[in-house]
């Protein structure tokens, strides 16, 4: 430890999408840091949104344990995915990707977007049931499907038909032609649970920020397909209102998330719709780390405004000015606006060009890299520890494999 009173450096980001994810993002960081400061303890916390590394991020900080299920991916073929219990077994986390993922899809098309469904996040959500847990936690995000929660309910037992009394297909394109609801068969066990919902957006379900057209261009869906999938997500909450009740829902901040996955939870299995980095915040800890430490590093691959917005990053940022403990963000390119509310906050801003890295290895280095120099040359502006720096510790001296 390093100059009076200078506590742990707490590292803290969220995955950098598309390169790193939160748990090797943190490992380069921690990387940087040692490079710069090798006496300084540094404590590792990832996070998530709600979307991805949700699971991974709670586990990791309750200690909790993944289990193994046999369900449907987005396009109904078999495969396995984690199921994972906090707290003595009494709290089930579930990540949609892993279960119902556009990784199950890649590359996606117009087809697969008007096809893709929720089923297999239905049938991970029945393991959970199964070892009657108090609290059941779902994390939303890299979905492939725009289905409203359709498959979602089947698997927990509803009937979606149509005119002449048949089931639906998967996909949200089919359900423009759902005429009821049939709630008969839902799961008794859903009344004896609460099921909160992490989202890593705050979209409604329908209108011109809702699910279909603004989700739906990045799972596939071209124009015909975007309206297609709006008129059936319409059509879902017109019937489900009448048929379920629930009035409202649609609306919900949230309810669009993951392909309106977040209003079908909230629809057919009574889910409480969340902001997703709060709720990691609160289950893994965060405030109880920042009590400790000197220093927090957060992160992410963009940092713009919405990352202040709701993000893990700005809810690090946030917490980390209350707790009156210097802050720095890491990202691979950021946002000027974005930046500079930053500053506002007293935090600082550390740029890594890791998105430009041509490999996973390539893009720990420059992350690594671009943190050891902040430690070792912050900015006049930052909230910066005081601190003596270790002798013989010069800027240009590479850290260590992450």
């Amino acid at each position: 430890m390093l100059g009076t009173g200078f506590g742990p450096v707490l590292v803290a980001p969220t995955a950098f999408k598309g390169t790193l994810s939160a748990e090797a993002a943190a490992r380069a960081i921690a990387a940087g840091v040692g490079a710069a400061w090798p006496a300084v303890e540094v404590n590792v916390l990832p996070l998530s949104d709600g979307g991805d590394g949700f699971l991974s991020a709670l586990l990791a900080s309750g200690r909790g344990r993944r289990r193994w299920h046999s369900v449907r991916d987005a396009l109904g073929r078999p495969h396995r995915a984690p199921l994972g219990w906090l707290g003595a077994q009494r709290t089930a986390v579930l990540e949609l990707a892993l279960a119902v993922g556009i990784g199950d899809v890649w590359p996606p098309s117009p087809r697969s977007a008007a096809v893709s469904g929720t089923f297999g996040l239905g049938e991970l959500l029945r393991a959970a049931l199964d070892r009657a847990p108090a609290r059941i936690l779902v994390g939303l995000g890299g979905s492939a499907s725009t289905d409203g929660g359709a498959g979602l309910a089947e698997a927990l037992g509803y009937r979606l038909l149509d005119a002449g009394g048949r089931e639906l297909p998967a996909g949200g394109a089919a359900l423009r032609r759902l005429e009821r609801i049939e709630g008969r068969g839902r799961d008794p066990r859903l009344a004896q649970v609460e099921i909160v919902a992490a989202c890593d957006v705050s979209a409604p379900l329908l209108g011109p920020g809702g699910a279909a057209p603004t989700f739906g261009p990045q799972k596939g869906a071209d124009p015909a397909t975007v309206a297609r999938l709006a008129q059936g997500l319409s059509r879902l909450a017109q019937v489900a209102e009448r048929d379920l009740g629930g009035a409202g829902l649609a609306g919900l901040p949230g309810a669009g998330a993951a392909g309106g996955a977040g209003f079908g939870l909230a629809a057919f299995a009574g889910a409480k719709l969340v902001k997703g980095a709060p709720l990691v915040a609160e289950v893994a800890g965060l405030d109880r780390h920042l009590e400790v430490a000197g220093l927090v590093i957060t992160g992410e691959g963009r940092f713009d405004l919405q990352s202040l917005r709701g993000k893990a990053v700005g809810e690090v940022c946030r917490r980390a000015r209350a707790a009156g403990v210097a802050c720095l963000v890491v990202a691979g390119a950021a946002e000027k606006r974005a930046a500079a509310e930053l500053g506002s906050l007293g935090a600082g801003l550390a740029l890594s060009g890791e998105g430009g890295a041509r490999s996973a290895a390539a893009a720990r280095r420059l992350l690594s890299e671009a943190v050891r120099d902040a430690c070792l040359e912050p900015k006049s502006e930052w909230r910066w520890p005081e601190f003596s720096t270790p002798a013989g510790t010069t800027p240009g001296t590479s850290p260590p494999p992450p």
